[in-house]
C-alpha cells in the first residue's frame, strides 16, 4: 500500500459479523491499526488508547479497526476484557498483513522472529490511503492519529 492507493476489496473475518469485506468500510474515515498480539502489554495499551478516544473519533465520522493474526475467539475475549467498542480483524492467513507489508523480521529475546510491525493506516471517506505510520511507538500514538483526522476534516 502506498499513499493514494484505495482500500483493497478483500474478504475479512471480523468480530463484527456485518463487515465481510474490507472495501465495505469505505464511506467513513477509517483508522486501520495492525498490532502484534492480543493481551500483550503494548498491544493492550494501544487498543485501550484507541478505545479511550473512540467517542472523539466518532465525532469525525471515523471508524477504528484493529488487525492481528490472532483468532476470532482470541479477539472476542480481548475485545470483551478491554471493552473495545470497535471491531477486530483476524488475519490468521496474513492476507492483509502481506497487502499492507507489515510482516517483518524482528528480534525477540535475541532470536529472529517473523511478526507484525506495529503500523497504522488512515483512509479518507473515499477509501483512499492518506497517511501511514510505521514502526509505531504506542505512547501518544492514538492521540497523534486523532490529530491527523481533525486536520483531514478541517
Amino acid at each position: 500500500m502506498n499513499i493514494g492507493d484505495n482500500l483493497p476489496n478483500l474478504p475479512i473475518e471480523t468480530t463484527d459479523e456485518s463487515i465481510k469485506n474490507l472495501g465495505d468500510l469505505a464511506g467513513k474515515i477509517l483508522v486501520l491499526y495492525f498490532y502484534p498480539k492480543d493481551n500483550t502489554p503494548g498491544c493492550t495499551t494501544e487498543s485501550q488508547d484507541f478505545r479511550d478516544l473512540y467517542t472523539e473519533f466518532q465525532k469525525f465520522d471515523t471508524e477504528i479497526i484493529g488487525v492481528s493474526r490472532d483468532s476470532l475467539a482470541s479477539h472476542e475475549r480481548f475485545r470483551e476484557k478491554q471493552a473495545l467498542p470497535f471491531a477486530l480483524i483476524s488475519d490468521s492467513d496474513e492476507t492483509l498483513c502481506q497487502h499492507f507489508d507489515v510482516i517483518k523480521m524482528k528480534n525477540m529475546y535475541g532470536k529472529q522472529v517473523r511478526g507484525i510491525e506495529r503500523s497504522t493506516f488512515l483512509f479518507d471517506k473515499n477509501g483512499q490511503l492518506i497517511k501511514e505510520w510505521r514502526k509505531v511507538k504506542v505512547k501518544g500514538h492514538a492521540g497523534e492519529v486523532l490529530r491527523a483526522v481533525r486536520e483531514l476534516i478541517a
